[in-house]
């Protein structure tokens, strides 16, 4: 609906002259994410204080049906940010406070708009941990990664946001304020709706406090770069390392086109590769004992003298760690700046990694384009980058989403699924019916009735359109 004077006036009540914006470059600004090259500008952008003034503005946008969608530091990939139908584009930024460590309970209390870096240097400094560790947490917020269930680099051994979210609290729809859960560890006392909000991408309600859990801070770890001559071999190390009985904390699969263009986009790092190289595993273990360490990096080079691989890299300096990380967490950078792509985020049991990877090349020869794989090999998490290159405007229309189609089945049919960490959001919701049924898809979409019935937050997301 158009937006009246009287609902403008509403609005500026509740935030305030000076945090309503309506003008188009702003509008622009708060229309895009990292997806692509999509802009979808809401008609208005709000930048409330608190949970108080975002319950107010929900009232009136489920009092005139406005579509409002939650907007995060916009570094998704989904398009969990976009407002796909214009309405109320409702930005967090002001919600930024750490509020408590609770060193006591080994828990922190944060507002959504904490960045996901800032968090973890505030828990370190006090030796404590919080695992969860997205490429983009320079830039990403703490509310975005509960959104999207984030992962990153450490998921392998330490699990994903969910697995650290304790407690929520949580504006509804209708502009209700609540408490999702308890800050406990164990929590056996209805249904859990903190888990329910977890990976919900803006569609149930909106956060607006997080009580997360920590842990103690490990003082030691064992960083290694491993060159394989065969990218799917590479795939093959990752579960042979796990069977062996070690547990990195890492393990992170770059195949070679991803680290030639990372080192070409990046010339501060300074990694040799030779020609026969293919692919890379990044593996890292932690902990407190360096012995111990050094013992678990012996073993895993017993388990890649079976691969036919070069000299591993020993990274033995804080610098030469960082370096590699920093290479690492700059791939999906140098991707987007060397051609136009789109990134799919698939997930298998990591056995099945080489027949995953095996199956995108053969799907790229099929429908002419090129991908370029990197992810979380350890927990079975691919991103598969497909590039445009020299692809005519017309294939990539018309071919590459037969070809994504193909990808999602050949990752179901492996007992994966269509998004490790990304989500769904806008750019996969009409692939959906590839890994649920109709029957799962009319569940969850009952669950988003009984939230929001007036359909107002975060439209146009997760479900097809379909449906």
């Amino acid at each position: 609906m158009p937006f009246t004077s009287e609902i403008l006036q509403k609005l500026t009540n509740i935030v305030g002259e000076n945090y309503i914006f309506s003008d188009q470059e702003t509008r622009n600004h708060y229309g895009h994410d990292e997806t692509e090259d999509y802009v979808f500008p809401p008609n208005v952008v709000l930048k409330p204080a608190n949970a108080k003034q975002i319950s107010e503005i929900l009232k009136v946008a489920n009092d005139y049906k406005i579509p409002t969608t939650p907007i995060g530091a916009r570094t998704g990939l989904s398009g969990g940010a976009l407002s796909i139908y214009q309405g109320i584009g409702l930005s967090m930024e002001r919600l930024n406070k750490i509020l408590d460590i609770d060193e006591q309970n080994l828990q922190i209390t944060v507002e959504p708009a904490v960045i996901t870096q800032v968090l973890r240097e505030a828990v370190d400094e006090k030796g404590l941990f919080y695992p969860v560790d997205p490429s983009s947490m320079g830039s990403c917020w703490i509310g975005g990664n509960i959104a999207e269930n984030a992962g990153g680099a450490r998921a392998v051994k330490y699990g994903v946001t969910k697995d650290y979210v304790l407690n929520l609290e949580v504006v509804l729809p209708n502009g209700e304020i609540i408490w999702t859960g308890a800050n406990t560890l164990k929590n056996a006392t209805g249904y859990n709706l903190t888990q329910l909000m977890v990976g919900s991408e803006g569609t149930l309600g909106i956060i607006t406090k997080a009580v997360l859990k920590l842990l103690p801070k490990n003082s030691h770890n064992v960083l290694m770069l491993v060159p394989f001559f065969n990218a799917a071999q590479a795939c093959e190390a990752v579960s042979a390392i796990f069977r062996s009985g070690i547990i990195p904390s890492a393990m992170e699969f770059m195949e070679r086109d991803a680290i030639d263009w990372t080192l070409k986009h990046n010339n501060t790092i300074n990694v040799t590769v030779t020609e026969q190289v293919q692919a890379h595993l990044l593996i890292e273990v932690d902990g407190n004992y360096p012995d111990i360490l050094v013992q678990e990096a012996e073993k895993i080079m017993k388990v890649l003298e079976q691969f036919d691989i070069d000299e591993v890299l020993f990274a033995d300096t804080d610098d030469a760690k960082n370096a590699l990380w920093k290479m690492r967490r700059s791939v999906a950078e140098a991707v987007k700046s060397n051609s136009i792509y789109k990134e799919e985020d698939t997930v298998v049991p990591r056995y099945m990694l080489p027949e995953l990877l095996n199956g995108i090349k053969k799907i790229g020869t099929k429908y002419g384009f090129k991908s370029v794989c990197y992810g979380h090999a350890g927990d079975g998490n691919l991103h598969v980058n497909i590039i445009k290159g020299t692809m005519t405007d017309d294939n990539w229309k018309t071919q590459v989403p037969l070809g994504i189609r193909e990808i999602f089945e050949l990752t179901v049919s492996l007992k994966g699924t269509l998004s490790g960490e990304h989500g769904i959001g806008f750019v996969q919701k009409n692939y959906m019916d590839i890994a649920f049924s109709r029957t799962h898809l009319e569940l969850m979409e009952s669950i988003k009735r009984v939230f929001d019935p007036n359909n107002i937050l975060n439209p146009g997301k997760i479900f097809p359109d379909d449906l």
